[in-house]
């Protein structure tokens, strides 16, 4: 396997405002845009020629990461005039593709991290001559997502779409979202319309008797569609407890990017990432957060399981906990915000304007 698909169109609606001016797959994780760290195993696992499949804010994409050969790869970009889903996606880029009818594809989504044995994959995929495999992983609660029983031998028997009684939970086990497909079946795939993998390529192949192949792989794996999950994810990333080449630095508890500014006395600690031009000032305290380039911690302020968008401003002592900031905000002192709270990008909150407790 030489060859992969990346699909990067979504809009990543859950996760604005970090994603107003910003495609998800590029917003900062560990330092780098978190497709890089997908670009970088896809790479580690023998890939050499990626296509993009893109749609919301296409543009950002090319300009970035140019050809690919810093990655040792080269990467062609095909963007969708109209969202096609992620089949139509998938068909969309199929002319790309250099493959013999019969070689494996690797296609994953530009939001999952994970720490997937992607040779392990290529090998069920080829060893057992499925048309199809699929990375499965299990679950505490699978009520969010769709799963997908197997047979004995890992054979797909069923595609169950999120369950909601005890009886219809017949499996723990999910589709992961990274898939070896038989070059020849991505062609089957219906061209010029929107297509969804999940509710009617992969059921209706079933149906036509093609062999869907699933490989249980339950290393880390997180779905970074929420800004809580998003910066629970940078942090791993940080700490080392999710693999990736990409990390500009040593794992730690800690990532301070080369032009960002942190003071003597500032508690950086939990997998906080600091980016570029970022600055921290005398008594901050930040805990599994996310700097992004750019913004502005002032003096005192607690940032806890949080975001900090590019040039945004945190005022002194403001409290910040499971908050996103968005791109270019302001915070002004003495506020405390709590989890869930979004703030869009360019907006202005006073100083003590927002409380969750008294003001003594």
């Amino acid at each position: 396997m030489t060859e992969a698909i990346l699909l990067v169109g979504g809009k990543g609606t859950r996760l604005r405002p970090l994603t107003v001016y910003t495609p998800k797959p590029m917003v900062p994780a560990a330092g780098v845009p978190f497709l890089t760290h997908q670009l970088a195993r896809a790479r580690a696992a023998g890939v050499e020629h990626i296509v993009l499949a893109t749609s919301y804010l296409a543009e950002v994409f090319e300009p970035y990461f140019g050809d690919g050969s810093a990655l040792g790869l080269h990467i062609e970009y095909v963007t969708e005039e109209e969202p096609l889903g992620t089949g139509g996606a998938i068909r969309n880029v199929a002319a790309r593709l250099h493959s013999g009818p019969d070689d494996p594809v690797l296609i994953f989504n530009g939001d999952i991290l994970t720490g997937l044995d992607i040779g392990a994959l290529v090998d069920t995929h080829e060893s057992t001559g499925a048309d199809v495999s699929l990375h499965l992983t299990q679950v505490t609660d699978p009520r969010a997502y769709g799963l997908v029983p197997t047979d004995g031998t890992g054979r797909v028997l069923a595609f169950l779409e999120k369950p909601q009684t005890p009886e219809e939970i017949v499996t723990d086990q999910i589709n992961a979202g990274a898939y070896v497909f038989r070059r020849s079946v991505i062609d089957t795939i219906p061209a010029g319309r929107p297509v969804s993998v999940e509710r009617e390529t992969f059921p209706g192949l079933l149906a036509a008797g093609a062999h869907l192949q699933g490989m249980v792989d339950s290393t880390y794996w997180l779905d970074l569609g929420t800004p809580a999950a998003f910066v629970r994810g940078s942090a791993d990333l940080v700490l080392g407890r999710a693999p990736s080449p990409a990390v500009p630095g040593r794992c730690g508890d800690r990532l301070v990017l080369p032009t960002a500014t942190v003071a003597p006395d500032a508690k950086l600690a939990g997998g906080t990432v600091v980016g570029e031009g970022a600055f921290v000032a005398q008594g901050a305290r930040i805990f599994g957060s996310t700097i992004l380039p750019g913004a502005v911690i002032e003096p005192g302020a607690v940032i806890t399981d949080s975001l900090i968008g590019t040039r945004a401003r945190v005022g002194e002592r403001s409290v910040l906990t499971g908050t996103v900031i968005g791109d270019g905000a302001v915070v002004g002192a003495d506020n405390e915000l709590r989890d869930g709270a979004r703030v869009w990008c360019d907006a202005r909150i006073p100083a003590g304007a927002v409380r969750f407790s008294s003001d003594q």
